[in-house]
């Protein structure tokens, strides 16, 4: 059977829901960043985006901005419209709707209606049919399921956990919306959220006839289509899981006068590309994470186990003064310190690694009661990431699974590692967040690091291009 599978069990059992100790780091953690942040960290460096303006990005973020500024459509725009499906297309609608009600009240000319789009000559020349109908993605999802039930038959009756099949050939949001009908989607309540998921299934992912792409395999102008058809699928799927997610636009913000710590990300890989060319993460973080991973990994409580203070803010002047002049030694560093400058530069960037405009959705994944729904909107999210962004999160990750996979000498399981970087990652002085003015619950902490779980988990399976965007490259792109 051609298939390919995520997240095998570990040698060591995982456990099934974080202890008293990975919680308190994680409040521990919480409030170091707290303490850790600038005098006028008040000051916010986005705000919510006014009425109309939240629809008017979505839509131009999507590659639809025709229909909004009243432009003719070119061709590509035409061939991205032509390829949704009917549940992709009703969420365009949806977000037009919205915004040509704003516009009214502010006594503006309205948008377009999307059907205008399809009719135009173009749309029609482009790609007459609908992507993925209804019932094609009946027939996928059940041509799928019984050819991969023979991989899971016996494991409910010998007891064993039931595998996850991850179906490709089908968009996800029309996936969702067939389980919806066959009431077969768990309802989004706190209860189910917390259920009992600690120990991850294993996903099966059958093999499909176009392959498997990844993100790193495209080219900069395919993955900005790429973009577009994930950010229209995943705001499809979040409205029929109920999720509603407020975007934050960026504003400008005064970048601090320092080579490494509090530089944008992009900034730092175009000054570092000048030096070693092709590099897709900053040259700092690739230095930092080799040294972690072969001084680090077998230390005790590597991430957990605080730095000290002094010694982190002399580390990092001297990193300032002398990184990029090779003068730097990193011989008297201890892996405790070096864990402290990591998560220090991940929440000291401008904007959050996870970037302003989706932090709120990462976030909102924690909500959303079925894991194959949370995987599939994870993997959305990563896409839609900007690819400096995209590749450093990558190389996190991959560092973070190295400590759990070494946790016989280390002492961090996948619960102890998540609960410690969930607050790095999701809390940003950029964004307001309600776990940071919500208190020490335990529940926040335990959604939190389940996200920052499923990411160091399944974290080859969020990076891939799936089969049913990959059918609609050709199309998208046929006229670039």
């Amino acid at each position: 059977m051609n298939v390919e599978s995520w997240a095998d069990s570990p040698d060591l059992p995982t456990p099934q829901q974080p202890d008293r100790l990975c919680l308190e780091s994680f409040w521990s953690e919480v409030e170091t960043i707290r303490s850790d942040s600038e005098p006028d960290s008040s000051r916010r460096d986005s705000r919510q985006s006014e009425d109309g303006e939240q629809e008017e990005l979505w839509l131009q973020d999507a590659g639809l901005s025709p229909l909004v500024n009243g432009e003719e459509e070119d061709v590509d725009k035409a061939v991205l419209l032509s390829t949704l499906t009917k549940t992709q297309a009703a969420a365009v609608q949806r977000r037009i709707d919205s915004f040509t009600c704003s516009l009214r009240k502010r006594n503006k000319t309205p948008a377009r209606h999307v059907r205008d789009v399809f009719a135009s000559p173009i749309a029609q020349s482009a790609v007459p049919e609908t992507h993925n109908s209804e019932p094609d993605a009946h027939r996928n999802m059940e041509s799928v399921t019984k050819t991969q039930r023979s991989a899971v038959s016996g494991q409910e009756t010998q007891g064993l956990q039931m595998d996850e099949i991850f179906i490709t050939d089908v968009a996800y949001c029309e996936q969702a919306a067939i389980l919806l009908k066959q009431a077969k989607l768990p309802q989004n309540n706190s209860s189910q959220c917390r259920r009992d998921d600690g120990a991850l299934p294993r996903v099966i992912c059958p093999q499909c006839r176009l392959g498997e792409t990844r993100a790193l395999d495209l080219s900069q102008q395919d993955m900005k289509k790429v973009r577009q058809l994930a950010l229209i699928d995943m705001t499809a799927l979040c409205d029929l899981l109920g999720l509603e997610v407020k975007r934050h636009k960026t504003c400008k913000r005064k970048i601090p006068e320092s080579c490494l710590f509090g530089v944008p990300l992009a900034s730092l890989v175009e000054s570092d590309q000048k030096i070693k060319p092709n590099t897709q993460i900053p040259l700092f973080l690739q230095t930092l994470l080799s040294f972690l991973e072969k001084k680090g990994l077998d230390s005790e409580g590597i991430l957990r186990v605080p730095g000290s203070q002094s010694r982190i803010k002399v580390l990092q002047q001297m990193l300032e003064n002398s990184f990029y002049s090779g003068s730097f030694s990193w011989d008297e560093v201890s892996p405790n310190d070096a864990a402290a400058l990591l998560k220090k530069f991940i929440r000291e960037l401008p904007a959050p690694l996870l970037t302003v405009e989706h932090l709120n959705t990462f976030s909102a994944v924690r909500d959303i009661a079925d894991l194959k729904q949370k995987l599939h909107v994870l993997n959305l999210l990563v896409l839609l990431l900007p690819e400096p962004n995209r590749n450093t999160l990558k190389a996190l990750l991959e560092f973070l699974s190295k400590v759990v996979l070494s946790e016989r000498r280390n002492r961090m399981n996948l619960w102890a590692v998540s609960t410690i970087m969930a607050p790095n990652l999701f809390l940003h002085k950029a964004v307001p967040s309600k776990l940071a003015v919500d208190g020490p619950e335990k529940g926040q902490a335990e959604r939190a690091a389940d996200i920052m779980r499923l990411l160091i988990r399944y974290q080859d399976l969020l990076w891939t291009v799936k089969s049913w965007r990959n059918s609609l490259l050709p199309k998208v792109f046929k006229s670039v």
